[in-house]
């Protein structure tokens, strides 16, 4: 099975990496706006610093979920 129809197969059945997808767009969403701001405070300089580590942290678990139904299928 390739990348593509695993991730859709896991988009359609599999509720915690439908949740992680959704997160980093939202994630990936707050940051686009974010960078439409200049200059950003230190809060807005802060908030971009988490939420890259949450879209990492998001897409580091569904690379694992990826990997463990790749060996699985």
């Amino acid at each position: 099975m390739d990348r593509e129809t695993l991730i859709e197969r896991l988009m359609a059945e599999n509720e915690e990496f439908q949740h992680l997808r959704q997160e980093h767009q939202e994630h990936d969403r707050e940051l686009e706006a974010l960078k439409g701001t200049a200059p950003l405070s230190v809060s807005q300089q802060w908030r971009v610093s988490e939420l890259k580590k949450l879209k990492l942290m998001a897409k580091d678990r569904m690379e694992s979920i990826i990997r463990s139904s790749a060996v699985n299928a």
